[in-house]
């Protein structure tokens, strides 16, 4: 083999390498956590707090993209459906499009990017300041107290934020289709109900939970990795937005084609 050919070679081992050591170590941080669930003096009070702080500061943000995707599918889907003469069918393009992958994919990029980033600032914050280390002194486990609480928060917050969102991109998809594609409102609610069936939005949901799991844990993760002052900060906060989304990406790949292996 050519030399340009075997260091290409290299690198890529050395980069898959890499790839299954981080996850080995994002799965093992997880593991650590989530231990800490059974114990006792679990402060569930910091989960309802972080869900306040993940969730609903999170709405306005997740609803203007849920309903503005809505609107913008429905727009685009009419172009295509009037030379089929099949206009009323947009009802169903909308919203099966949205419970099973626009509204967990989007709601969930943009809790990595508001919410995700927080953790990850809160937590690197702390480390690089040496709360943690006090946290430690006074005999508080900063596994419970700051991770585990927050990737509970997340798994719970993201499914909530999610069935919003499908709701408000399906009424963004149905003010497009009414007005601008002249379907009588009877006409797309009736549609809508009988193809958007429970089954379909649980898959949707379901994705979610993952999508929380990955966000709440890779943010802590990347938080207590904070090294450097406050320019480590930056650097784990955008590192954390980044691995998200793309971890986001391909598992909603994977999930989909299972989901469609099962039938659903």
């Amino acid at each position: 083999m050519s030399e340009p050919r075997l260091t290409f070679v290299a690198s890529a081992g050395r980069q898959c390498l890499e790839l299954v050591a981080f996850v080995g170590s994002l799965v093992g941080f997880l593991y650590s956590a989530a231990r800490t669930l059974f114990r006792r003096g679990f402060p569930y009070r910091i989960v309802v707090l972080q869900v306040y702080e993940i969730g609903l500061k999170s709405l306005p943000l997740t609803a203007i993209a849920a309903f503005a995707i809505g609107v913008v599918l429905a727009l685009q889907t009419l172009v295509m459906l009037r030379k089929f003469g099949a206009v009323h069918y947009v009802a169903v393009v909308v919203g099966l499009s949205v419970i099973k992958e626009l509204g967990p994919v989007v709601t969930a990029l943009m809790v990595a990017g508001r919410a995700g980033s927080g953790i990850s600032a809160e937590i690197g914050s702390m480390k690089v300041t040496r709360q943690i280390d006090a946290l430690q002194v006074l005999a508080v486990d900063p596994l419970q107290y700051l991770v585990a609480t927050r990737i509970l928060a997340c798994v719970l917050a993201v499914p909530l934020l999610a069935a919003l969102s499908d709701l408000l991109g399906i009424l963004g998809g149905a003010l497009v289709g009414v007005t601008s594609g002249g379907v009588p409102a009877a006409t797309y609610y009736e549609t809508t109900v009988y193809y958007v069936t429970l089954g379909g939005l649980l898959t949707g949901l379901a994705k979610t939970l993952v999508f929380g799991l990955i966000i709440g844990t890779t943010a802590a993760f990347y938080g207590f990795a904070t090294e450097g002052g406050t320019s480590g900060v930056g650097r784990s906060t955008t590192t954390t937005v980044v691995t998200s989304s793309l971890m986001i990406f391909i598992t909603d790949v994977i999930m989909t084609q299972i989901l469609v292996s099962l039938g659903f």
